[in-house]
């Protein structure tokens, strides 16, 4: 019966170390926890934006139920889009709090909890990076389109705008441009992250399945072929392997 192969331990080695080295090593470790305030200062914010959605949900509802008969369905809109805007900028929150604190500050134990995020199983650096910039080109999506409700009756280029704004805003036509470059760029930025991170994780996947193999070859050659000639023999025909037994 062949064993399965098994991963070869990653050890680290240091080179020898004073009493005052490793002693500034470990502050320079205990100074991670430097970042837990402004976690917590994270929390605060969140805190805020749950007002503010709050506060927007009740101006939206006022604005409705005022007047039944005149609803404003782009005004609706472009509220609702506000609503979506401020949830997103609080899982952006979220993941920055939990993910960060996570990966740069300490372990979080909630193994087995059933209220565990997915994500927070595989978090690292990479994937981070990859899921806030994920974040990032939603909450840009969201006021990208508010701008393509607001400039739908937008003047040609090179004429004043005399129209009545549904919020109040006055839009160009370089200024709605830059808006949709920077979109680009930001979508430009997250496959780089994510490519990189796929090659990040090749890299280090590649690595210990050699020292794997490697290891799997020399257990298993006592046990399933008896002598280490048998590697070879396995590779004749049967008439030369009746003649190598002769």
């Amino acid at each position: 019966m062949t064993k399965a192969p098994t991963k070869l331990p990653t050890t680290r080695h240091y080179p020898p170390q004073n009493r005052g080295l490793q002693s500034i090593g470990y502050l320079i470790f205990l100074s991670r926890w430097l970042q837990a305030p402004l976690y917590l200062g994270l929390i605060v914010a969140q805190v805020v934006y749950v007002v503010v959605f709050i506060t927007e949900l009740v101006h939206l509802a006022g604005e409705v139920f005022s007047d039944l008969r005149h609803i404003d369905e782009a005004m609706i809109m472009l509220s609702v889009l506000g609503l979506i805007d401020v949830v997103m900028i609080a899982n952006l929150l979220i993941m920055v709090i939990i993910g960060g604190y996570e990966t740069f500050v300490s372990k979080i134990k909630i193994d087995g909890h059933p209220d565990q995020p997915e994500w927070l199983s595989h978090v690292n650096a990479n994937v981070l990076k990859v899921k806030l910039a994920m974040a990032i080109i939603g909450i840009s999506s969201i006021h990208l389109l508010k701008t393509f409700i607001e400039v739908g009756d937008m003047a040609a280029r090179g004429q004043v705008d005399t129209g009545e704004s549904i919020t109040g805003e006055r839009y160009t036509w370089d200024g709605v441009m830059w808006q949709v470059i920077i979109h680009m760029v930001f979508i430009l930025s997250a496959v780089a992250l994510a490519w990189i991170d796929k090659i990040s994780r090749g890299a280090d996947h590649g690595m210990p399945a050699v020292g794997a193999q490697q290891a799997y070859a020399s257990e298993a050659q006592p046990e399933q072929f008896g002598h280490p000639h048998a590697v070879g023999q396995e590779s004749l025909h049967p008439a030369e392997l009746e003649r190598e037994r002769a």
